[in-house]
């Protein structure tokens, strides 16, 4: 399915409401589905030509809340539904209603997208957490790291000696 033009889409609308052409010989002609044709004369009909003017956003908990209240309410569908309050797809309602159904209204918040930003740490706060050198905290870190580097170093010598070891044996076969 190709992307269609705001004029496009208003263009397929108005040949439409004109009466001469059905949904469905429109939908072959310009290759789309009748669905989505029915759904752009929804919105048509609800918010003129401003419809078709692309707006991304983030919508908030309450606002869903009340879409999904509107619909319970009237009985309206989807479709309906996301013509009325101007969202860009039924399926995101259908989306919502889902999301509600199974977590409540928490599922309903909107979540920031993308990776958290780092948390920068300033030169004061390193000198702040490094012990004063010469201090008993000092020593005791400093004592701590040495007896964890000997501790690694004595591994490493009994895996190289169980390596030579095995070496030794299958040069003996």
């Amino acid at each position: 399915m190709s992307k269609f033009k705001t004029e496009d889409k208003i263009q397929i609308v108005l040949r439409y409401l004109k009466g001469i052409e059905s949904f469905e010989k429109i939908a072959e002609e310009v290759r789309v589905s009748n669905s989505i044709i029915r759904g752009w004369v929804r919105l048509y009909e609800q918010h003129g030509m401003e419809a078709f003017i692309k707006s991304y956003t983030n919508y908030s908990g309450e606002f869903k809340l009340n879409v999904l209240n509107y619909m319970n309410e009237t009985g309206t569908s989807s479709y309906d539904t996301a013509a009325i309050f101007n969202i860009s797809s039924p399926g995101m309602v259908r989306n919502w209603r889902k999301a509600f159904e199974t977590g409540g209204i928490d599922a309903l918040q909107s979540k920031k997208k993308g990776r958290p930003s780092m948390k920068k740490v300033s030169k004061l706060n390193k000198e702040q957490q490094l012990p004063v050198e010469g201090s008993i905290e000092a020593l005791r870190a400093e004592n701590d790291r040495l007896r964890m580097e000997n501790a690694y170093l004595k591994k490493l010598n009994a895996l190289v000696r169980e390596q030579e070891k095995l070496q030794t044996k299958s040069k003996r076969k």
